[in-house]
């Protein structure tokens, strides 16, 4: 005879309706942490560690939420520059700071980018919301700390700057240095695609996968792009399905036959003798672009977010309408679109030539106004 299922309250402790069990707790932080990508999970680790050793450093016990706002505080100030009479100063103990870096969670002597601390401090507030705790991060004077203290950054100029785009010219000059041996077809390959596509992503690049691959002509191909930072859910959407055509394509092609891929990821490390070694990490993918942008010759501050940033700027300059460009990055904010077409596509705007233009070589006619 089949047990009442209400018997089984019997045979362990029944849940509380107004809070949470242990199981049940780590089963909500494995689901989040399974949803959220891998680079955005090691950045949040590599933050709370950082806050953990740093308040144990400086009050001498072990981090417990939620924090005061007084220490917020104290984190801020530790961390970013201020003018004094002595120069640019913070709070953070120099021997403190040199306990971090011996330690690893400092990762190199000097400063903390704005950036940094900006970005250590919305994890610390994010950590203080999933748990449902009154949350210091969102004290109106630290928000307030913390805009005027970017709006001091910027007027120092030290604020990061973007890397540089890799628009058309740039990246032809890229897929000179490639040459017929396998890792070069590989780079061009791996270029193209990134580029071509829309802009990938170099985690996207890394997690391009065969089964999402449709061969659509002899050299052309649509890539699924199954999931993206705008698109974490996956959702189907029509957007998703990228393009990769013309030369794109021919060096996609050319890439599968030589190393005979046909199934896993498409992009692969190459051992010495040439042999197909795992996939690339995203990691390794910034690598390559760099090592390309050494090779070529081209100045600037490169990375693989430059090819992102290099088509959107370049489809600008080509004057391609801003619907169809997001439809290939996938962006969200028209305003984030707006800044590349802008950023680069600036000398290109007829109010810049005023002067030059034919309305100052025509004297004004009887019946026209100055």
């Amino acid at each position: 005879m089949t047990e009442n299922p209400l018997s089984l309250l019997h045979h362990a402790a029944a849940l509380q309706p107004s809070g949470l069990s242990e199981d049940t707790q780590s089963a909500i932080d494995a689901l989040m942490q399974e949803g959220e990508s891998a680079n955005t999970v090691a950045s949040y680790r590599a933050a709370m560690r950082y806050w953990a050793a740093w308040y144990a450093l400086r009050y001498g016990s072990r981090i417990q939420l939620p924090l005061p706002v007084a220490c917020v505080f104290q984190f801020i100030v530790d961390h970013a520059q201020r003018i004094t009479a002595k120069g640019l100063a913070a709070e953070l103990p120099a021997a403190i700071a040199a306990q971090l870096e011996k330690e690893g969670y400092k990762g190199k002597s000097g400063p903390m980018a704005y950036a940094t601390l900006a970005h250590r401090v919305a994890v610390m507030s994010k950590a203080h919301q999933l748990r449902g705790l009154a949350n210091p991060c969102m004290d109106v004077q630290v928000r307030d700390l913390l805009s005027r203290t970017r709006k001091a950054y910027a007027r120092r100029g030290a604020l990061a700057q973007k890397k540089a785009a890799l628009t058309k010219d740039a990246l032809q000059a890229l897929l000179a240095t490639c040459d017929d041996a396998l890792r070069g077809q590989r780079d061009r390959a791996l270029l193209l695609f990134a580029w071509a596509s829309g802009g990938r992503r170099r985690s996207e690049v890394a997690e391009a996968e065969m089964h999402y691959l449709q061969r659509v002509g002899p050299t052309d191909f649509v890539y699924t792009l199954q999931r993206s930072k705008s698109n974490q859910s996956g959702q189907d959407r029509p957007e998703n399905h990228k393009p990769i055509l013309g030369m794109a394509g021919q060096a996609l092609h050319v890439w599968l036959e030589a190393s005979g891929i046909t199934s896993g990821p498409i992009f692969r490390r190459v051992l010495k003798g040439g042999h197909l070694g795992g996939p690339l990490s995203a990691a390794a993918v910034r690598d390559i672009v760099q090592a390309r942008c050494a090779l070529a010759g081209l100045e600037g501050d490169f990375s693989a977010h430059s090819l992102r940033s290099g088509f959107v700027t370049e489809a600008g300059r080509q004057n391609v309408p801003l619907a169809d460009t997001m439809a290939m990055t996938g962006h969200q904010s028209v305003a984030t679109v707006l800044g590349y077409f802008r950023a680069q596509t600036s000398v290109l705007n007829p109010a810049a030539q005023l002067l030059d233009g034919d309305a100052l070589a025509k004297p004004a006619g009887p019946d026209q106004q100055p």
